[in-house]
């Protein structure tokens, strides 16, 4: 799961929203450097990338990619699931997304403490509209590009959007099945 999957599911309080991002940018041990709320909502986010890296449906879905792309693969996934959500978020989620991600932002923009790399793409992730623009299925060209940048084989994503295009709809129909057991896994967790 990308961005607008982790705070969709890690819970609407400022401290949740906080945590659920601060997962993708905070390693190691978390030993009271951050708010318990803050805490409890990386390990939420920890835990639901384990439960999603396990997941025999997640399985199937990498298994649709070409062997040349399978190592990254997992990232491409998780780019387009959070496309699935922004397209459908309307069938997961009680408020507009137009809401959910200005809340977000808010939240984003009041705290002066980011990790160090989130401090340095928030500007740009509320200035251009990152989460809620994954409903526009053309934009993942770019998430893609910029993620690429950061690869030691850049190379291996070349081509990512084709197969994405071809695989569409296969991809679609697994997020469908999916989610809601994520959502279902996220509900009975302790953190939550």
């Amino acid at each position: 799961m990308n961005y607008l999957a982790h705070l969709h599911l890690g819970g609407q309080r400022p401290g949740q929203l906080l945590g659920s991002l601060y997962g993708d940018f905070v390693k190691g041990r978390l030993q009271g450097q951050f708010d318990p709320e803050v805490e409890a909502a990386i390990q939420l986010h920890r835990s639901i990338d384990v439960f999603t890296d396990r997941h025999p449906l997640v399985d199937v879905s990498l298994s649709r990619f070409s062997l040349t792309r399978r190592r990254y693969a997992g990232i491409v996934l998780d780019v387009f699931f959070d496309h699935c959500l922004a397209r459908d978020w309307g069938l997961y989620a009680e408020q507009p997304l137009e809401r959910f991600t200005s809340d977000v932002y808010r939240v984003l923009a009041c705290e002066r403490q980011l990790p160090e790399r989130l401090a340095r793409i928030a500007p740009h992730m509320m200035a251009n509209d990152w989460l809620g623009s994954y409903r526009q299925f053309d934009v993942l060209e770019q998430v893609l590009r910029g993620i690429s940048r950061r690869l030691t084989r850049p190379e291996e994503l070349a081509g990512a959007m084709q197969e994405l295009r071809v695989l569409y709809e296969p991809l679609s129909e697994d997020f469908r099945l999916f989610y809601p057991q994520l959502q279902l896994f996220v509900q009975n967790h302790p953190a939550k």
